[in-house]
């Protein structure tokens, strides 16, 4: 994915084949119409069109009218407590996210708006190859690769489905290609039939896809078999599907395709991306070009590089030297406080700044919060001396690190949590260890340091459970994660289990600065976002409660 460029059907030259006025009788010159072009087109042709599916995943900025950035951890970390907004200011520096850290989220909010169309870009060119590519006959492109191409159509399509359904529930289901006005207004599905067809999307791509083994260097970073496997069991822990939750992610473990590394750290540095750990990534590069428009940092499709590495690096120069960050996502005490007493995870997730380090405090401090972000910087780490040293970036807003999506330590702790649900409480301790091995921590059940307390986890189902969900925190802390583990716990037993209790425990803890900003969590209303007003107004649908 790093080497091949973002595309649109319009680069493709490809039109219609139908128009809404008859007297447009002649085609237009130099384009090709899409029947003929999937009917006389290449296996290459045909790939242009699949990594155009892909694109979307890489968008972060929306330039122009409803201007925001809009990567999803603005929602999987900010909304949660694990980190705060930051930023230079507290209300006017990305004000949209300012509302979502404090549940004053309103449907006007342009962070949802611009990540509920490109999700639905993404659908769009994935229901054009899911349509059209079946069309294209074995004289130009071979059987297997045809449906491996259509199987990773599929496959994203029901990744792009699942962000919508985590973060808005129930939303329209598109699954043909809209090119007329009749099909452009759809009734809004239930999330229960987003999430199974998100199933049935992922269960239909599998037998299509190759093993990462297979993929070439060129092919890292598209979807595997291991992939839409493990993006299956997620699927069924929100949908508290456990069986079939350890079924998909047993899978993956079964393959032996995958395996941790022995460094924690590897799975954050641009020299081991795509590596042994990485089970999905989305993929970027270096990109120094010119922006779309004079400062205006470029917008849908106009950047391969990752704009989150400007956006959460540190804004003190003695920091980050090299390229000074904006200082948002910034980690909350309270996640600092969950790692037990020399967790070294907390030290490649946190970076906490000495006196000396911050050069202007009321740029670095955000509400109280000293703290800074660590893994999605793109960072280098010295093992001998523990010192973190952040490279220059070669573009003033954009850095090539990759974005984790689901990591190999994730399946393993999907398959303990999966495990322990059903009551099979030793396969569930044997994932969880493995976790907890390869970063020196001794193995389940044990008696440790969380939050300030002494806390003793005994070989039972309710503290197995509690054990695998402290366990997710710190593993993927300030991946983007915790807001959705905390939404799919909503209403279970166990530590998390009442989102209203865990945001009301979580702002009595937090700093006098940042408890005056923050609204109370309403249930029956945050567990959701709003759908955006823009889209109302252009398919009136129910709105979600509360809003």
């Amino acid at each position: 994915m790093k080497k091949i460029f973002i595309i649109a059907l319009a680069a493709a030259g490809l039109t219609a084949t139908t128009s809404c006025s008859d007297w447009l009788k002649d085609d237009t010159p130099g384009q090709t119409k899409i029947d003929d072009f999937f009917k006389d087109g290449s296996e290459t042709a045909a790939g242009k069109v699949v990594t155009a599916c892909y694109s979307p995943l890489q968008w972060e900025f929306k330039a122009g009218e409803n201007s925001t950035y809009f990567p999803e951890w603005f929602i999987g970390d900010v909304a949660s407590d694990d980190a705060l907004k930051g930023g230079q200011t507290v209300h006017s520096d990305m004000a949209v996210a300012y509302d979502i850290e404090n549940f004053k989220t309103n449907a006007d909010n342009d962070l949802l708006l611009n990540y509920y169309r490109v999700q639905y870009i993404g659908v769009g060119r994935c229901n054009f190859a899911i349509t059209n590519l079946p069309k294209m006959s074995g004289d130009s492109i071979s059987t297997d690769t045809r449906a491996r191409f259509i199987g990773e159509a599929q496959a994203l399509r029901a990744f792009y489905y699942f962000r919508l359904a985590r973060v808005f529930g129930g939303v329209p289901k598109i699954d043909f290609v809209v090119n007329s006005s009749d099909k452009w207004k759809q009734k809004r599905a239930s999330a229960e039939d987003i999430f199974n067809f998100v199933k049935q999307d992922l269960e239909a791509a599998i037998p299509a896809l190759p093993l990462k083994s297979q993929l070439s260097d060129e092919q890292a970073g598209h979807i595997t078999k291991g992939a839409a496997e493990a993006l299956l069991a997620r699927v069924c822990l929100y949908t508290h599907d456990y069986a079939g939750a350890k079924k998909w992610a047993g899978e993956v473990i079964n393959s032996g395709e995958y395996k941790l590394f022995p460094d924690y750290h590897d799975n954050f540095r641009l020299e081991t991306e795509n590596g042994e750990e990485s089970v999905f990534q989305i993929q970027y590069m270096d990109d120094d070009t010119s922006d779309y428009g004079d400062g205006n940092y470029g917008g849908y499709g106009y950047s391969r590089g990752s704009f989150t590495q400007i956006l959460v690096r540190s804004r003190s120069a003695l920091i980050s030297p090299n390229t000074t960050g904006w200082g948002f996502n910034k980690p909350t005490q309270d996640l600092y406080d969950e790692f037990e007493p020399n967790d070294p995870r907390r030290e490649a997730t946190i970076l906490n700044p000495s006196d000396d380090d911050i050069q202007v405090p009321t740029d670095e401090i955000y509400l109280g919060d000293r703290y800074c972000t660590l893994k999605t910087t793109w960072y280098e780490y010295d093992k001998s001396t523990g010192k973190y040293t952040f490279p220059k970036l070669s573009h003033a807003s954009r850095g090539p690190l990759n974005s984790n999506v689901i990591r190999y330590s994730d399946v393993l702790l999907m398959y303990a949590e999966a495990c322990c649900e059903l009551g099979e409480l030793a396969p569930a301790v044997n994932a969880l260890n493995q976790v907890r091995a390869r970063v020196g921590l001794p193995a389940f059940p044990y008696t440790t340091t969380i939050q300030g307390k002494t806390v003793t986890y005994n070989n039972n189902q309710d503290d197995l459970r509690d054990a695998i969900r402290h366990e997710r925190r710190v593993e993927f802390g300030m991946e983007g994660q915790r807001w959705f583990d905390l939404c799919r716990w909503n209403g279970t037993k166990g530590r998390w289990g009442n989102m209203k209790q865990v945001f009301d425990a979580y702002k009595a803890k937090e700093t006098p600065e940042a408890r005056a900003e923050m609204d109370d969590f309403v249930e029956g209303k945050n567990e959701l976002f709003p759908i955006p007003t823009k889209e109302l107004e252009l398919n009136p649908v129910e709105q979600n409660p509360g809003y």
